[in-house]
């Protein structure tokens, strides 16, 4: 009885009655505050949980699962679009932004035990950049643009979507494999073929393709967007974090900070932030010294459809500041690179 009160208060499915309104309570973490409270919010803007949700609670601890329906499509359109500034010694600045977008979507076809049988739909991608008042688009809805450095993207852009693959994911969230990557290496080896000529460039595009469109790669995009809350659960208010190379070596690490702030409405929230702590470096040779400082910082949330378990929306910001000055004891001279970066799942439209 204590599992069936608990879940009734997180799902928002027991409703008081306030001025003749009804309103629904949901739990979530106080800003303010850091305390887990209980507040009321407008009955009509509930939305209805499951008796045994995707993401539910036992004895107050949320565990991540995944129900998705055969027949049913969830999407996964990622979005990130960049607006950096850079000034130069004298003070002058020149900000350019980039957007890229990759549209996606997962048909479950099938559903064996506790695996999905899952058909990955390419769909779309998009790029930009706007820089000094121009602007430049590559767009696979849009026809081959006039641009001649920009067909090459197009045309590999072009091949690359329309295109299918196979995934199997069970319940938790594991996917198992990703399949179909040969025919979609062959049909960008034809389409570069058409304009590029040379054997050795047309070879080195396609083994370009291979290094970074690949199962593992896309596997590890998967895990990342999808799962989140760690296996053994969270309560509300409850943080835990991740740590992940920023560079080759390893050398310089990215930490995300999680919080599960709420669960209520049908949705569960987490905030993230955290990033790399600034770090400074210098080199000195002779009187010159040569020293660069770094920063990265990010905040944001991501949403889960508590029946699903399937992402429904993620909202990032990561600024990063990079200083790099030369001294030689008496003047100095400092140029400035600072990056704003919005980086979405699923943006609203």
């Amino acid at each position: 009885m204590k599992n069936i009160a608990a879940l009734a208060l997180v799902s928002t499915i027991a409703l008081v009655s306030c001025n003749k309104k009804e309103t629904a309570k949901i739990t979530k973490v106080d800003p303010k505050t850091g305390k887990t409270v209980t507040v009321e919010v407008p009955a009509d803007s509930v939305v209805t949980v499951e008796a045994n949700p995707a993401i539910k609670d036992s004895l107050g601890i949320f565990k991540q699962s995944f129900k998705l329906e055969k027949g049913k499509t969830y999407p996964l359109t990622t979005y990130q679009r960049d607006v950096k500034t850079m000034t130069d010694p004298q003070g002058k600045s020149i900000t350019a932004t980039s957007e890229a977008t990759d549209e996606m979507n997962f048909v479950v076809n099938d559903i064996k035990g506790n695996v999905y049988d899952m058909t990955l739909n390419l769909v779309a991608k998009r790029n930009s950049q706007s820089a000094q008042g121009k602007t430049l688009i590559v767009d696979t809805k849009l026809p081959e643009p006039k641009e001649e450095e920009l067909k090459m993207l197009w045309i590999v852009n072009r091949a690359l979507t329309s295109n299918k693959l196979n995934v199997k994911m069970d319940t938790k969230g594991n996917v198992i494999s990703i399949t179909g990557f040969e025919p979609i290496y062959t049909k960008v080896a034809n389409a570069v073929g058409a304009l590029v000529k040379d054997p050795a460039q047309k070879a080195g595009v396609t083994a370009n393709l291979k290094e970074t469109f690949n199962e593992k790669i896309l596997k590890d995009q998967l895990s990342k967007n999808l799962t989140l809350i760690p296996k053994k659960g969270v309560k509300i208010g409850e943080k835990w974090a991740n740590s992940e190379n920023a560079d080759p070596n390893g050398k310089i690490k990215v930490t995300s900070n999680y919080t599960l702030k709420s669960a209520g409405n049908g949705i569960v929230e987490v905030s993230i932030s955290g990033g790399i702590p600034k770090k400074t470096e210098k080199q000195a040779q002779g009187p010159i010294t040569h020293s660069m400082s770094s920063e990265l910082v990010q905040n944001g949330t991501i949403k889960f459809d508590q029946n699903t378990g399937w992402i429904a929306n993620q909202n990032i910001n990561v600024k990063t500041s990079q200083i790099e000055t030369i001294s030689d004891g008496k003047q100095s001279q400092s140029m400035k690179s600072i990056s704003n970066s919005s980086v979405m799942v699923n943006p609203s439209k």
